[in-house]
């Protein structure tokens, strides 16, 4: 008798555990590991993962699984390796680990039918399936239960005669389209032809098509673009001459754009310099973590690009990660471009039926290439030759929910799995990086200077002081002002970077200086222009903007601080005649947005592009010779001690969209702290200095990259509850870690409350404690059995947002 080990879908430390379950007889062969199956679990019947299989167990009344939810594992015997792995550095429950590895419509309520595979008759098989499925008919897999036919699903599964459809009740559904094709040979298609009646000339016309063209083609095609009839290929379907049938087609997330291959380009000498070391790591199948570290427009991407096509040649696929905000067109379309359909793309602007398409692409070992936001380093390869993360400085890459991964470390633990090499890559890699790249735990790849050896742009910075003594009273400066009309006459495109959306920041009485907050949080409410409402960006909380104020009843009740709507606004006063684009997430939201926004200012419709931080990376056109960053302080005075690198990061970027091509680029930086060297150093471009100046910051006050971090976040609706919580938390800890770990709190987030619960905080500096993990795990189990009405407790490990 056969027994697997299933970990169910119920997120408690009671069930983080593998539950052992008979296997019934006619399902022996079917389960594996890595493969759903529904399985009783106290009085209902829930999903769960088979992690292994085995011959006996130390439980003696064992309950049988009800049934498999694949014919092929959804995990292979890595993924469930590194769900493990997941499960013990991101302390998660297992359960989680594994679902976040799949696609969202693997995860919805769906119904699920058994179809034959593209291209097989229903002839080929056995009975009584060949009946079954006969004419395209689909067979419920509730039914195929019932008939006992599982056993033989599988082995035709695996023959690939056959597969299964998840029907998803969130309407994802594999896309069909019906053809036509020949059903008999070409020879008897021309006889029919001598044979039929002088006034049949439409059936002679698609006679004549298919004897020209002896191939299926899309029912639709035929009818619209070769104006066949639809009756005249009726009757000659009925006489059994030609053949419809339903067939499964990927939905094209690019509405079927043909993208021009393009060809490798010469490499210049530095990037023949940095190339060589990764492609030898990729010939000789040797792991090792790089730190491409390139200036902006160096040719980073050409460097990724040529380094896939060598595992490409040797037969292995490539990951590539980039962050969600930059999967701008622009990268997907360089790599479409140069490996065609060997690409699947997997980001959040996709639906979930074109994230699922895609995932199937690469489970089907279809494509070679995965290009993605943070989740895409899951991709179900099993021969991975390189993993290459673009912008590898980025935050989006850490998740912030369970499991709160990093994609790097991910991406480094499978690379050690396939013993290939892991590419990271940025104009500013964080300080983590490289730090590790002086230590030599990664090997440092420099490219020093643009490609055409372009200068990189001038940068100004304006102190927003002086203009306001000076009586500017305006969101410009003078400076600004004359560089934007001197790029309209000339028509030249500007790009204006502002990190915030909205209007405005907060809604203020001038007579008695009251904000309006959100009555859920502690955080001032932002007004919105669109639809005229003030909105809590942590809760969703919306509310009406009163027209007196609610302290004091004065009417002198206005907006404060500097949106991206309240910009275009300004721009639309004093620029009239410039043509505007306005990219931020509340013009961005519906699909295909992003794209529709980029291509119109690429084709020249605009002159100015206005936009927040998904506009600082990744574009390249060749007419921008203008960036304005309008408050360069807006990071800069966040509490968290990465502000000054995320501020250096950002402009750096941002200026880095200028004069990238012939023209050459000027960079103008408003601020009202122009003193601070995380924006002096990002007006000279100067990566080295910035990082010692960083470093010695960070070693002064304990944070990485010379400690490590663990924050400890405890919420509840009593106050008094949250304080005394916290507190025992950080005297529990205190008594189990070495007097060299640094254990700060209980205080008070940054956000006080969010959503009617207050919150609380405890940070823990560390260099070496092996046992802070178990003492960790030990404060999570206890408070998961109170959770009900307790407190809530989460646990990041190398926090990146330390709101």
């Amino acid at each position: 008798m056969k027994i697997a080990s299933v970990i169910v879908d119920v997120p408690t430390k009671q069930t983080d555990k593998t539950f052992d379950y008979l296997i019934p007889e006619q399902w022996n062969h079917l389960v594996v590991p890595g493969m759903r199956v529904i399985v009783p679990f106290g009085p209902r019947n829930i999903q769960g993962f088979v992690t292994e299989i085995k011959s006996h167990s130390e439980f003696n009344s064992l309950r049988e699984i009800i049934e498999p939810m694949d014919l092929e594992p959804v995990l292979s015997k890595e993924l469930l390796e590194l769900g493990n792995w997941l499960t013990d550095t991101t302390l998660c429950f297992r359960i989680f680990a594994y679902q976040v590895m799949l696609p969202a419509a693997l995860k919805a309520k769906y119904e699920k039918k058994v179809k034959l595979a593209a291209g097989v008759k229903a002839s080929d098989l056995p009975s009584p399936l060949s009946h079954l499925l006969d004419g395209g008919a689909m067979l419920d897999w509730e039914e195929a239960l019932k008939q006992g036919l599982v056993g033989v699903l599988h082995r035709e599964a695996i023959k690939g005669n056959i597969e299964v459809i998840y029907l998803v009740k969130e309407r994802v559904k594999k896309k069909h389209i019906k053809v036509i094709r020949p059903a008999v040979a070409a020879v008897q298609l021309k006889e029919e032809l001598k044979q039929l009646p002088a006034n049949a000339e439409k059936q002679k016309q698609v006679l004549l098509y298919f004897i020209d063209q002896y191939q299926e083609t899309e029912y639709k095609k035929l009818t619209s673009q070769y104006q066949l009839s639809p009756s005249a290929i009726k009757a000659l379907e009925s006489k059994g001459l030609l053949d419809g049938m339903e067939m499964e087609v990927y939905r094209d997330p690019f509405d079927h754009r043909v993208f021009q291959k393009t060809e490798p380009l010469p490499l210049t000498e530095n990037q023949e310099k940095v190339i060589t070391p990764i492609r030898n790591a990729v010939e000789t199948g040797k792991h090792e973590v790089f730190l491409l570290y390139g200036v902006t427009g160096s040719g980073k991407t050409e460097i990724y690009l040529q380094s896939i096509q060598k595992v490409i040649e040797k037969g292995q696929e490539a990951i590539v990660l980039v962050p969600e905000i930059s999967l701008t067109p622009q990268m997907v379309h360089r790599f479409k471009s140069r490996f065609g359909d060997l690409v699947a793309v997997m980001h959040s602007g996709l639906s979930a039926g074109e994230k699922y398409d895609e995932w199937r692409k690469v489970q089907r070992k279809e494509v070679k290439v995965v290009v993605g936001a943070r989740s895409a380093i899951f991709a179900p390869f099993e021969n991975i030759g390189i993993i290459i993360i673009d912008e590898e400085h980025e935050t989006s890459y850490k998740q912030e929910d369970m499991p709160r991964y990093h994609a790097r470390d991910v991406a480094i633990r499978r690379a050690q799995t396939y013993n290939c090499p892991v590419v990271l890559g940025s104009a500013t890699p964080s300080l983590e990086s490289f730090a590790r790249a002086q230590k030599n735990v990664y090997q440092l790849l420099t490219l020093p200077s643009r490609m055409n050896n372009q200068a990189l742009p001038s940068v100004e910075i304006i102190d927003m002081r002086e203009e306001l003594r000076s009586g500017n009273r305006s969101m410009f400066s003078r400076k600004l002002l004359e560089l934007l009309k001197d790029r309209l006459e000339k028509q030249q495109q500007s790009v204006l970077f502002l990190n915030k959306r909205g209007h405005s920041s907060f809604v203020m009485c001038r007579d008695c200086g009251y904000v309006v907050n959100c009555p859920n949080c502690d955080i001032s409410l932002t007004y919105h222009r669109a639809g005229v409402r003030m909105k809590c960006h942590y809760c969703g909380y919306e509310a009406p903007v009163p027209s007196v104020c609610p302290e004091c009843s004065s009417e002198y009740i206005r907006y404060f601080g500097t949106g991206t709507q309240k910009v275009e606004d300004e721009l639309g006063k004093i620029l009239p005649e410039a043509r505007v684009i306005r990219m931020d997430v509340d013009t961005t939201g519906r699909k295909g947005a992003h794209e529709k926004l980029l291509t119109e200012f690429k084709e020249g419709k605009a002159d100015i592009l206005l936009g927040t931080q998904m506009i600082a990376k990744g574009l390249d056109f060749p007419n921008i010779t203008l960036v304005g960053v309008l408050s360069a302080d807006t990071m800069l005075h966040l509490p968290d001690f990465r502000s000054s690198e995320k501020t250096f990061q950002l402009l750096t970027q941002v200026s880095g969209r200028a004069g990238r091509h012939k023209l050459p680029g000027e960079v103008i930086i408003q601020t009202y702290t122009p003193e601070h060297y995380s924006i002096e150093l990002a007006g000279t471009q100067d990566y080295n200095l910035f990082y010692q100046r960083e470093m010695m910051v960070r070693k002064m006050r304990h944070y990485p990259p010379f400690y490590y971090l663990a924050m400890i976040t405890v919420s509840h609706e009593q106050l008094l509850t949250v304080v005394s919580e916290t507190e025992k938390i950080v005297q529990f800890i205190s008594s189990q870690v070495s007097n060299k770990t640094v254990v700060l709190g209980p205080t008070v987030s940054p956000i006080a409350r969010i959503n009617n619960r207050y919150r609380y905080q405890c940070l823990i500096k560390y260099k070496r404690e092996p046992n802070l993990y178990k003492t960790l795990k030990k404060i999570l189990d206890q408070y998961q059995t109170t959770a009900k009405n307790g407190p809530l407790v989460s646990i990041d490990v190398n926090p990146f947002i330390m709101m």
